[in-house]
């Protein structure tokens, strides 16, 4: 959570006077959690950044104002609070908040800050690189970071929080969804993180879920794999032999037995003396 010059009761405070209500339940009820969490938060000294967020879109308040008293702009100080005209609002914006969190919400605050790995990410907020993985795997939605990005960066809070932005009217402008792949480098026989890219709709095959896709790269070579395809079939795939990774040309054989050609060479062997970590889907080479 960004720093704050107030404590968790004058956030709460601001919050009630955001959406104009004066108790905790009825602040409860708009941001849609459990009559109790409020109370809960003030004793333990500490608001959830996804209910900031929320109230800051509902009702259009300054963030920087929620958070710590202070307006974004010092000419602002005397600027009322009033309530949003959008058509994104209490549970739709919760969940459209909370639908958007993992990879998509992650790789929008790496491209507000304008790096290009999760480690640099996690290098200026001091979060460890498992922490980070953990959003993604979890689909977890990092309401305190996405704050801390909007404070840090001037970014759209809507854009972080929902992936969409609205003009001045407030009339909601869909913004195309774009496939966020997660990026790995093979070496010495095993995948390690390379960040995120952005595939275009037309690279991936019909039928193939972009969101089991990852890019690999290894020396000149690169490929879309689709992960926890198993069933092996005539293609390209990556494959676990021994412990040890590589992309491999598949055949079968009678007798359950498959032809596996390889960068140093080819074998034969049976079906279960290797295991299918991903279907290879798109093949790049010479570091196209």
């Amino acid at each position: 959570m960004p720093e704050t010059k107030d404590s968790a009761v004058h956030i709460v405070e601001r919050l009630s006077s955001s959406y104009g209500v004066t108790s905790q339940r009825a602040l409860a009820s708009c941001l849609d959690v459990p009559s109790n969490n409020v109370s809960a938060w003030v004793q333990r000294k500490s608001v959830p950044g996804n209910a900031i967020i929320k109230c800051a879109l509902d009702t259009g308040a300054d963030l920087k104002w929620l958070v710590t008293g202070e307006f974004a702009f010092a000419k602002n100080e005397s600027l009322k609070i009033t309530k949003k005209d959008t058509s994104t609002s209490g549970h739709v914006l919760l969940k459209k908040m909370l639908s958007s969190g993992g990879r998509a919400v992650l790789s929008r605050i790496i491209d507000a800050y304008g790096f290009k790995t999760q480690k640099e990410l996690g290098e200026h907020l001091n979060i460890s690189s498992g922490t980070i993985s953990t959003w993604v795997r979890r689909e977890y939605f990092p309401g305190d970071v996405v704050i801390t990005c909007a404070l840090d960066t001037g970014a759209s809070l809507e854009w972080l929080a929902t992936g969409e932005v609205t003009n001045s009217l407030h009339h909601e402008v869909a913004v195309p969804e774009i496939p966020v792949i997660t990026k790995k480098i093979l070496l010495a026989g095993k995948l390690d993180d390379d960040g995120f890219c952005y595939i275009d709709h037309s690279f991936i095959p019909d039928g193939v879920n972009s969101k089991n896709l990852i890019f690999v790269r290894s020396g000149k070579s690169s490929w879309l794999i689709e992960m926890d395809v198993n069933e092996l079939s005539n293609g390209s795939w990556l494959l676990d032999i021994d412990g040890t990774l590589d992309v491999y040309a598949v055949s079968k054989r009678p007798g359950n037995k498959l032809r596996v050609i390889g960068q140093d060479g080819e074998f034969e062997c049976l079906t279960n003396e290797v295991i299918a970590k991903g279907l290879v889907v798109v093949i790049l080479k010479n570091g196209v």
